[in-house]
């Protein structure tokens, strides 16, 4: 892999990803760009005892451009935030991110931010800082991650390995999460595909709470509960969808969603970046394959949110196991699945897919 760091005309930071080191990727953005300015705030949630961000600035973002408006294009016809005429794999700031990174001066104090729990008001909040990022996999507007050739996967995630390193070493960090939303019914408000990555100053609610569950059932039994999961789902096998030497691909005992897949390495690691190399090459073939599988699930590509769970930065790391959870909100050709009432008043979900029969179908439509 060879990298190549270059500031876009507000000071943001792009880098090239390329698989072999090539023309200089030396394009300057001759955009006239104010200064990135961004000033995102967290506010503590007492009874769900965790942060809530509130980024106001993302309300000015482009929303649905056309293919010849899209931002995300190289810049050949038009100027756009990718300066070079073709790339590869590009990850560059957000120019409306969600998190703020922090701003220019001192190295900001290293002291951990306090957690959801320790927040000294029921009213407590402060400044978002962190990071938001963007991850485009191709120059080609119309393509999809399901169709990359398996070099091109290899180059994401090997660029996925180096952000994950890099902002995980950032002060005030405390989990990196890389992830993919596809389909306007999802919420997509760029087409051009490509993938996020947030590196959040506080541990997620959903990751705190599944190490909670983890640590409780450790001290009950001395043993892995991600370990225990993926044993007894290989053990049952109703729900592998498929498997290879390394990973194994399962539609969960209690899915939530009408279609959802994990994908387990069956070596427990915490994060991407603890990856032996042939487990890595494993798995751009059967994230080519599950993701290929929701490509042909209906009459046209499913929606979904693709999501690599990390092991937080700090802790937690001896208990988490690195998944990958893929799912679509598509339960039937012409029906969606919403969150209405009892999941998003409740977090109570309720499914009209059962995990088998969903497995079943997803192994039907294998490659």
């Amino acid at each position: 892999m060879h990298k190549t760091t270059i500031r876009l005309a507000d000071g943001r930071q792009l880098r090239y990803y390329d698989a072999a080191a090539g023309e200089p990727r030396d394009a300057a953005d001759r955009r006239d760009l104010p200064p990135a300015n961004s000033a995102s705030e967290l506010r503590y949630e007492p009874f769900l005892d965790t942060w809530v961000i509130y980024a106001s600035h993302r309300q000015d973002r482009s929303y649905l451009p056309s293919a010849r408006d899209c931002p995300l294009c190289p810049s050949a016809d038009h100027p756009t935030e990718i300066p070079a005429t073709d790339y590869e794999v590009v990850v560059f700031d957000n120019r409306f991110p969600a998190l703020s990174s922090a701003p220019p001066g001192p190295e900001p104090d290293a002291t951990p931010a306090p957690s959801a729990g320790e927040a000294a008001s029921v009213l407590a909040g402060r400044p978002a800082a962190g990071r938001c990022e963007v991850v485009c996999y191709t120059s080609d507007h119309d393509a999809s991650f399901a169709g990359l050739p398996r070099e091109r996967v290899e180059l994401v995630l090997q660029a996925l390995i180096d952000r994950t390193a890099e902002l995980s070493a950032l002060p005030g960090v405390d989990q990196v999460f890389c992830f993919e939303n596809r389909g306007r019914e999802i919420g997509v408000t760029q087409p051009h595909p490509h993938g996020q990555i947030y590196a959040y100053p506080f541990i997620t609610p959903r990751t705190d709470k599944a190490l909670s569950a983890a640590r409780s059932y450790y001290r009950r039994t001395a043993r892995n509960l991600f370990d225990d999961v993926l044993a007894a789902e290989q053990a049952d096998g109703t729900r592998i969808v498929t498997q290879t030497e390394h990973w194994v691909a399962f539609v969960p005992h209690a899915a939530r969603w009408p279609y959802e897949i994990h994908l387990y390495p069956r070596r427990r690691v915490p994060d991407l970046a603890s990856l032996h190399a042939a487990e890595l090459t494993d798995l751009a073939g059967i994230e080519l394959d599950i993701f290929g599988r929701f490509a042909r699930l209906f009459d046209q590509p499913a929606p979904y949110i693709a999501g690599w769970h990390q092991a937080p930065v700090r802790s937690g790391r001896e208990l988490f196991a690195l998944h990958l959870e893929l799912f679509t909100s598509r339960r039937a050709s012409d029906k969606l699945k919403y969150l209405a009432g009892s999941e998003s008043a409740m977090d109570a979900f309720a499914s009209d897919v059962l995990p088998e029969a969903a497995a079943a179908r997803l192994r039907e439509v294998g490659p």
